[in-house]
């Protein structure tokens, strides 16, 4: 039996991460690392320790930390400190096959539509002159990239269905609901129905331009749900996506080769 497992280097590179982020967590609650012998972590300038995260921000993890200090606990499950980070970690690890996908996908696209590669190779080239290294002020400017990364999302949704659990007896439009039944949206159809998005298989970033993007109704376009309980990591997959695009294109362009197959999607 080989001593180190035969993993593949995604699951190295995972477990690596893991293990990095469990040394950013405060330790003294839980002693594990004071019975083998080892310091606790020092926190590291800018980023610190997950649970010393004590400013005042509106963001997912500032929510949580609100929640154990709120004195109003009877209204809601206080979450613990492992609970707490088991979440921070899955906000981080969930979106790592997904965010993937889209960027296959998008290269995909890119590839078979060179127009619309070279139109953002040059939206990109003009925001960030000779390779200039991406800032988030910069990548969340650039209004074309933004456009192609919403329409692949249209046309290929990660979450192909949306599930929720009806919490109380309801009738909408003459059609009831009881309480405990679970509803499901299918993305899919919602995303390509013709009725909304005219051509719905061709691919056109031009749905999404600044004209147009606020004619889509929310409800038609769910690639992370919506409301209250929609992907936690949206803002953060989406940025990623978007770096990772943007360094890409810098420095290559991508064609297709005589295996791509380019076909129409079967709705």
């Amino acid at each position: 039996m080989d001593l180190i497992p035969d993993f593949a280097l995604e699951t190295w590179v995972l477990l690596a991460i893991g293990l990095v982020l469990l040394y950013l967590y405060e330790t003294r609650s839980h002693g594990f690392f004071k019975k083998l012998g080892i310091p606790g972590p020092t926190p590291l300038p800018i980023v610190g320790n997950v649970l010393s995260y004590r400013k005042h921000r509106v963001d997912f993890l500032q929510l949580m930390i609100d929640s154990q200090n709120s004195k109003e606990t009877e209204s809601h499950k206080v979450l613990s400190d492992e609970e707490i980070i088991a979440q921070s970690i899955i906000f981080m690890f969930g979106g790592y096959e997904s965010t993937s996908s889209v960027l296959s996908l998008i290269t995909y696209e890119l590839a078979t539509h060179p127009d619309v590669q070279q139109k953002l190779q040059e939206e990109i080239d003009v925001a960030l002159p000779n390779k200039t290294p991406a800032t988030y002020d910069a990548v969340v400017q650039l209004e074309y990239l933004d456009m192609v990364v919403n329409e692949t999302l249209r046309l290929f949704p990660i979450a192909g269905r949306i599930q929720r659990v009806c919490k109380k007896d309801v009738e909408i439009k003459g059609l009831f609901i009881p309480k405990g039944v679970v509803v499901i949206i299918p993305t899919h159809v919602l995303h390509w129905d013709p009725k909304y998005w005219p051509e719905p298989k061709e691919f056109r970033p031009e749905r999404f331009s600044k004209n147009n993007k606020d004619n889509i109704d929310p409800y038609l376009y769910l690639p992370f749900g919506v409301g209250p309980r929609n992907c936690i990591g949206m803002r953060f997959a989406l940025i990623s996506i978007k770096l990772a695009i943007v360094k890409i294109l810098q420095n290559f362009s991508f064609k297709p080769c005589k295996e791509t197959q380019v076909s129409k999607i079967s709705v």
